[in-house]
């Protein structure tokens, strides 16, 4: 694995404002890693928080989970997802909270569209393929995985140039630009923000280095790499699917990444036509929420 140099960190450190680790992530944490967590103490700090609560119970009766019934208290949600899953949810909301729209030069709301896309198509990919990788820590990467560029949006008010630039230019990737005009990059300040709110130390790495080409002929750890890989995949789904090209990292990657997911074309067919369909859904879903509301209210017998 890398190592990023300590004196790096420091001049994050020092050039960059980033938001602490909230309160509640860190008595979540806390109980979490008690030698037998109590699912009801762990319920009741959640419900504590009422956003949080209400942003776990729309995650978990979104179509992406495909319940039956409606889940419809936080002890019932910890109680069907599991801890570490619980934990994922929590930790993704309380980071979307943290950066503030008024002082960011990007749309927060697209990006953490997006970022949340990926997460899915993460979470789908693994499924699919019965990844052995923990789906919380494909969901995790996958929102995560950018959180430096809202970072980089709030210290630098002509950050989307740069933005713009690297998605006009696909010979130049976006940490390259960043470079040139910051000597930083978002996987650098992800790392740094990551490791700060006390992230899975795995988790924190990919972070770092999920723009390094280099990734799959140095990283010898097979769960590392079927992550990457599940990652790498799921930003080109999502980047097909919104701007109809593939990814800017993807020919660098599908080779490696098709191969530690043992898919093949066929499969990767397979797994795409199930994206599109997961994209019409949600599409049609505020249709389906108002015709739902509609029936209730009596109006068709």
């Amino acid at each position: 694995m890398i190592n990023i140099d300590s004196s790096v960190l420091q001049d994050v450190e020092r050039g960059f404002s980033l938001p602490p680790k909230p309160e509640l992530l860190t008595q979540l944490q806390h109980s979490l890693e008690q030698p037998e967590p109590e699912l009801h103490d762990i319920a009741q700090l959640i419900s504590q928080d009422v956003a949080t609560s209400a942003a776990v119970l729309k995650v978990i009766n979104s179509p992406c989970y495909g319940l039956a019934r409606s889940i419809t208290d936080i002890r019932q949600a910890v109680m069907f997802l599991g801890l570490d899953s619980i934990a994922t949810l929590v930790t993704g909301f309380l980071l979307k909270q943290a950066y503030s729209q008024h002082q960011c030069c990007i749309k927060l709301e697209r990006f953490w569209d997006t970022a949340t896309e990926v997460a899915d198509m993460a979470v789908l990919i693994g499924k699919k393929i019965k990844s052995r990788v923990p789906t919380e820590n494909l969901h995790m990467l996958g929102l995560f995985h950018d959180a430096g560029i809202p970072a980089l949006a709030v210290q630098y008010p002509d950050y989307i140039n740069v933005l713009e630039q690297a998605n006009s230019d696909h010979s130049c990737s976006l940490v390259a630009y960043e470079e040139a005009a910051y000597r930083t990059n978002h996987a650098v300040i992800g790392y740094y923000l990551a490791s700060a709110w006390n992230l899975p130390k795995d988790t924190c790495q990919l972070i770092l280095r999920h723009h390094d080409h280099h990734f799959f002929n140095s990283c010898q750890d097979e769960t590392l790499r079927m992550t990457m890989a599940t990652l790498k995949m799921a930003e080109n789904f999502v980047h097909l699917q919104r701007r109809f090209s593939p990814s800017q990292d993807w020919q660098y990657f599908e080779a490696s990444a098709l191969a530690v997911l043992d898919l093949e074309n066929d499969d990767y067919l397979d797994i795409k036509d199930d994206v599109e369909e997961y994209f019409i859904d949600k599409q049609l879903e505020p249709l389906n929420t108002w015709l739902s509301r509609f029936l209730s209210l009596g109006f068709v017998s």
